[in-house]
C-alpha cells in the first residue's frame, strides 16, 4: 500500500498494477447485487481505496489517466484524488458522458461540488435526458447542502423549483437522487426545512405515483423527531 506524498512512482499505471493485484472475483460478484456496475471492475471496496487515496494524495494529470484507464477502481481513485482547483466544467461533462453507474456519478458529483461547478453544471445537467448525467445534477445538490456552509440558504432554496421539475421522471437513479437532494436541503437549516418540507407534502399528494413516492419518503425524514431536534439544536448554536 502507497505511503507518505505522491511521487513518480505512484503514476497512474503503477496505481492501477497495484490495484490489479488487489482484484476478488468474489467481491466483483458481490458488488453487482448493488446495482454497482461491474463489467470493469476488480472487486475492490471503497474502505479499501479510501486509505489509498489518501496516500497517493491529489494530482490532477494522474487523475485524468486513472479515468481513462475504464478500470472503476481506478476510475474511483480519479475522484477521490483529482484537485478540485484544476477541474473545468468540459471535464465534469465529458466524464458525466461516461457515467454508467449510480456509484461513479455520486463520488464525482462531491468532486464537481468541491470544484466550485455547481451554477454552472447543475441546471444543465438537470435538463440532460441521459439517466446518468440527470443524476448527477442533484448528486451534486445533495453534496452542495453540505459543502457550501457558508453558502446562504436562500440560494440553496432555488434548487427546489429544479427539483419539482423533475419528480416525475420515473427512472429509478434519478428519483432516487432527487428525492436524497430534497431531503438534504430539508434538513440543512429550520429556514430551508419549511420549503422543503412544503414541497414534500405537495409531492405526496401527487397524481403522478413518482413524485408521490418522492414527497412521501421525504416527508418522513423530514418529520422524523431526530430530524426536527437536530435542526433546532443546530439553529440554538447559531
Amino acid at each position: 500500500m502507497p505511503t507518505g506524498n505522491p511521487t513518480p512512482d505512484w503514476a497512474a499505471g503503477t496505481v492501477i498494477a497495484h490495484l490489479r493485484e488487489l482484484a476478488s472475483p468474489d467481491n466483483r460478484a458481490g458488488m453487482a447485487r448493488y446495482g454497482i456496475e461491474t463489467s470493469a471492475a476488480l472487486g475492490i471496496p471503497n474502505a479499501v481505496l479510501r486509505p489509498m487515496a489518501k496516500s497517493i494524495g491529489r494530482d490532477h494529470t494522474r487523475a485524468g489517466d486513472l479515468w481513462a484507464s475504464g478500470v472503476r477502481e481506478a476510475r474511483l481513485l480519479a475522484c477521490f484524488t483529482d484537485d478540485p482547483e484544476h477541474v473545468s466544467s468540459q471535464q465534469a461533462r465529458n466524464w458525466a458522458a461516461e457515467f454508467n453507474s449510480w456509484e461513479m456519478v455520486d463520488h464525482a458529483a462531491s468532486l464537481f461540488i468541491e470544484a466550485g461547478l455547481a451554477d454552472e453544471l447543475i441546471a444543465e445537467f438537470a435538463a440532460d435526458d441521459r439517466e446518468f448525467v440527470r443524476r448527477t445534477a442533484f448528486a451534486m445538490m445533495a453534496w452542495g447542502t453540505l459543502h457550501f456552509k457558508k453558502k446562504p440558504d436562500a440560494l440553496i432554496a432555488d434548487w427546489l423549483p429544479l427539483i419539482e421539475a423533475h419528480t416525475t421522471d420515473p427512472r429509478n437513479f434519478v428519483k432516487k437522487a432527487v428525492n436524497w437532494a430534497l431531503r438534504q436541503i430539508g434538513k440543512r437549516s429550520l429556514a430551508l426545512h419549511g420549503p422543503a418540507l412544503q414541497l414534500s407534502e405537495k409531492l405526496a399528494a401527487s397524481d403522478d405515483r413518482t413524485a408521490r413516492w418522492i414527497g412521501k419518503d421525504a416527508v418522513r425524514e423530514l418529520t422524523a423527531e431526530k430530524t426536527l431536534l437536530r435542526l433546532q439544536k443546530k439553529a440554538e448554536k447559531q
